[in-house]
């Protein structure tokens, strides 16, 4: 078993398991002291590489180097879920991994269980007011410093925080166009750590990828943001996918879920050997165009069967080799041929080739070396799912559905209450606090930040925001994180949902869409004179 794609399931506890994970175990390392003792009788033997080699590819090895280890590097991504099986105390063991689960909530058996358990964490893996608020923050005081250097340049949001579609632990995509003789990549990295907004040591300055970016963190929220530079395309993309949402109301959920499924096993990044994010939105588009039952996409019943058909889809039985993803003109699939005729810079279309909705001849996926990888995956979360949702196996209910192939990890529920509990009160100081419940391990949310110098610029207004068309696209999520400790992967007894868990069951399904923004309590509240929401006024972050 791969441990950056799968885990042990609930049924397979037992004496059988640990009896043959005993074996396994007893004959890796014997493999291992077979390995060490060839390598000191022959110093020149070759050593594991970050490729297979063509000319040594067989059946045999093609299935002992199944999992390279050395296949992806390593990073701080909190949501990663690698090697689960053997750490899961660590990354699950305080709140279970599935808190999108509402306590007592009596989920139905088999594929209407998982259409309820996609609401629930597409609901709950939405941004929270705070949590939008501290990204525009964030924004703007990038700008700012930005502006400052080049005051004819334009600073413009696109990606995932454009179109609303980001996980709590996404990075904020920048670009900044303007005009200059070669890109100022180093003097921008330092004058984000000249004017306090990151640490030297966060900035990374890719300057000979093929998109050259300043990746840093910021100082204080410790949000991911990548600035690059005159790629204008970004923003269209991002409005191009906006439209889209608005045709097919199921698209933002399909995409949270995917998107998750990705980052947890570090498939959601081109140079750890995924899938762009883009690239994965137009997947979704091309499943949606093209599914052969379109009513279903219309009715608020059918998130599990879509799930588990778009795994099945890119999982089974797309061909890669020959065909090509095209989304414009209502979405078909192309051979490569076709697309290699468009193409006029020479290059051949890749395994996942996926034809650029706005610049004709560009190959999205070009750059996705690791599209075989995910398309194991998938294959992964479909065998899972449809055994899971099998009427055979309605025993498996007694457990998360969902939860056999997504986990949220221990760090990114403790980042999301840090945020909360140090950011709110700044932006919210009227509201009162929810009563935190108690932790049974120590937090590993991120220290304290020192205040910053008294020059950050304000925050825009979330309705200013809406208005300049910027990002339309803001939180749906909940106000504040719920009692955390509650939520577990295993299915509570089945009790009579209360008046403001039904609320919120409603809530969820009943609404096919959200307004992004929270611009209406929060510009309610900053015309009342208890100046509730004012603090999104004043400089940022606060007094930690």
């Amino acid at each position: 078993m791969d441990p950056y794609v799968g885990w042990y399931q609930p049924e397979q506890e037992g004496p059988a398991k640990r009896l043959w994970l005993r074996i396994w175990e007893t004959q890796s390392e014997t493999d291992k002291m077979n390995l060490k003792n060839l390598e000191n009788a022959n110093p020149n033997v070759n050593k594991a590489q970050d490729f297979i080699p063509l000319n040594e590819v067989n059946g045999e090895n093609r299935n002992n180097n199944y999992f390279n280890p050395t296949r992806r590097k390593a990073n701080d991504n909190r949501a990663s879920t690698f090697n689960l099986n053997q750490n899961h105390d660590a990354l699950i063991g305080e709140y279970g991994g599935c808190p999108w689960r509402i306590p007592n909530y009596n989920y139905k058996p088999g594929v209407l269980g998982l259409h309820e358990e996609i609401e629930h964490f597409y609901m709950y893996m939405s941004p929270t007011e705070t949590e939008h608020l501290v990204r525009s923050t964030v924004v703007s005081r990038i700008r700012s410093t930005i502006l400052s250097l080049w005051p004819q340049a334009r600073v413009e949001v696109f990606g995932s925080f454009r179109t609303g579609l980001y996980l709590p632990t996404s990075d904020i995509d920048l670009v900044v166009i303007g005009q200059w003789e070669k890109l100022p990549l180093w003097t921008l990295e330092r004058e984000l750590v000249g004017q306090n907004i990151a640490e030297k040591e966060s900035i990374k300055v890719l300057e000979k990828a093929t998109v050259p970016i300043v990746k840093m963190t910021d100082k204080y929220s410790d949000v991911k943001v990548d600035i690059s530079f005159n790629m204008s395309n970004g923003v269209k993309s991002a409005e191009l996918i906006k439209q889209f949402k608005e045709k097919y109301p199921v698209l933002s959920r399909l995409v949270m879920v995917l998107k998750q499924f990705l980052l947890q096993r570090d498939l959601n990044e081109v140079f750890t050997g995924g899938i762009s994010s883009y690239s994965l939105i137009l997947m979704c588009i091309s499943f949606l165009q093209l599914h052969p039952r379109p009513d279903r996409l219309r009715q608020p019943h059918n998130l599990g069967v879509l799930l588990i058909e778009f795994f099945e889809l890119y999982g089974r039985k797309f061909n890669y080799v020959k065909t090509a993803i095209r989304v414009k003109n209502g979405g078909s699939y192309v051979s490569k041929d076709e697309i290699q005729k468009e193409m006029n810079d020479g290059h051949r279309p890749s395994l996942l080739c996926i034809e650029d909705p706005l610049t004709p001849g560009n190959d999205i996926g070009r750059s996705s070396y690791g599209a075989i990888q995910v398309k194991q995956a998938f294959d992964y979360g479909y065998i899972i799912l449809q055994q899971a949702v099998a009427p055979h196996n309605a025993l498996l209910s007694r457990h998360s559905v969902l939860g056999r192939v997504l986990r949220v990890t221990d760090h990114v529920l403790q980042y999301r209450r840090w945020v909360a509990g140090t950011f709110e009160p700044f932006f919210f100081p009227h509201r009162p606090r929810p009563r935190r419940a108690p932790s049974r391990s120590p937090a590993r949310s991120p220290p304290p930040r020192s205040p910053p110098p008294p020059s950050p610029p304000s925050p825009p207004s979330p309705s200013a925001s809406d208005s300049s068309g910027e990002w339309s696209d803001a939180p749906r999520g909940r106000t504040s994180p719920p009692p955390l400790s509650a939520l577990q992967c295993s299915s509570p007894t089945p009790r009579r949902v209360s008046a403001h868990q039904n609320l919120i069951i409603h809530h969820i399904t009943s609404n096919s869409d959200f307004n992004n923004i929270p611009s209406g309590e929060c510009a309610a509240r900053r015309a009342r004179p208890d100046g509730a929401c004012a603090a999104a006024l004043t400089p940022f972050p606060p007094q930690v």
